[in-house]
């Protein structure tokens, strides 16, 4: 059985990094029969000071059907990676960002020095290519790739892309042979919320933001569009605030919405309560600027919450089978008439669709093939 050694630099307890946590889980989850999983990752959340209570560091703890070493952020240093590297035997090195300067560039460069040794590399970028993402701090990032490039960091290596529109991307930033990437959909829970619909829909039409709370994610375009929404509907924001600055800029555009859309902050939600939430709306509503794979999405479908979503994401003919709809992010009026029009229906209405939704999403989320090319991205290494 293959050992896979995986750096992320945030991990479960935690839950405040998204969804390259849940992706990572859920892999492991799948391929427990066929792959030893070895998980290293910080101590701590995603922003925060203060490690998990009660998490044993520095040693290997059981979680799921993986075992994960937790670190505190102060050794996690060269040498420290070089030893840990080199003491735990492993077939594959898999690395989940292409920017983290900790947990991928620490340990490329010891790779490109000759300090470690690896049977192969797998890079999992995690939609850090998607414009929406990249364009965040784009010089300081593009600076970084041609040096690394000419430095040789990435000889060698093989690249995991989620979706045939995520593998465009990094082959036309990163100037890399196609063949060298390998495409895989992320895999969804494996315990899922299917089961689970609440058919207690009221008058107002329940719509639900949830998601990090950052300019990738747009919950300022989400604002934007609210504008144009004529019909009465309760809009509910969930998750966290990464940036005080952004925020004020949402708070700002919720002061300029109509009165005929009510608006309340929810805080964040832990994950064991997100199919429980996301069953309590009638729509799930994220106008993203890029997805990597967008679990909240599978999530919300999951329990038969329809979804309203961009283009820019790997869920596509959504309308076609009834469980949403994608639209370009400069089409601002179709969003609103989405909305509109899920507003007019009955409450009876909207309730009689969950059910196909589910079933529709049982077809959509546990396909074999994904499952296969999931297993393939470690075999083939």
């Amino acid at each position: 059985m293959k050992t896979i050694l995986i750096f992320v630099a945030n991990y479960f307890p935690g839950f405040l990094s998204g969804g390259i946590a849940r992706s990572i889980l859920n892999s492991t989850e799948w391929l427990c029969e066929d792959f030893r999983m070895l998980i290293v990752t910080r101590d701590r959340d995603l922003g925060s000071n203060t490690p998990y209570p009660g998490i044993q560091r520095d040693v290997w703890v059981d979680l799921g059907n993986s075992k994960v070493l937790y670190l505190e952020p102060d050794q996690i240093n060269c040498n420290y990676l070089r030893r840990l590297v080199n003491d735990t035997p492993h077939d594959v090195l898999h690395l989940n960002s292409y920017f983290d300067s900790v947990f991928t560039i620490k340990l490329l460069l010891l790779r490109r020095l000759g300090l470690i040794t690896t049977r192969g590399v797998l890079l999992s970028p995690r939609g850090e290519f998607g414009w929406g993402s990249l364009s965040l701090k784009y010089t300081k990032k593009r600076i970084y790739m041609e040096l690394s490039r000419l430095a040789g960091f990435y000889k060698s290596i093989f690249w995991h892309a989620s979706s045939s529109l995520e593998a465009e991307d990094m082959v036309q930033s990163l100037k890399i042979d196609p063949a060298t990437v390998l495409k895989a959909m992320d895999l969804p829970i494996k315990v899922s919320g299917l089961a689970l619909q609440n058919d207690q829909s009221g008058e107002r039409l329940r719509v639900v933001y949830l998601a990090r709370l950052t300019r990738e994610k747009n919950l300022d375009g989400a604002l934007r569009i609210l504008q144009g929404v004529r019909m009465p509907i309760d809009f509910d924001i969930v998750g966290p605030q990464e940036d005080p600055y952004y925020w004020d800029e949402c708070t700002a555009l919720l002061m300029q919405l109509p009165n005929n859309v009510r608006v309340t902050y929810r805080g964040v939600v832990p994950p064991e309560l997100v199919f429980e939430t996301l069953a309590n709306y009638d729509l799930m509503f994220l106008p993203s600027h890029g997805e990597n794979y967008g679990h909240v999405i599978a999530e919300a479908l999951s329990v038969g919450t329809r979804v309203l979503i961009s283009t820019l994401t790997p869920w596509h003919a959504l309308e076609s089978d009834g469980v949403g709809w994608e639209v370009d992010l400069a089409d601002v009026r179709r969003y609103s008439e989405i909305i509109d029009m899920l507003a007019i229906q009955t409450p009876s209405e909207r309730t009689e669709i969950r059910a196909s939704v589910i079933e529709a999403a049982k077809k959509r989320l546990f396909n074999p093939v994904v499952l296969e090319h999931n297993r393939d991205l470690y075999l083939i290494i």
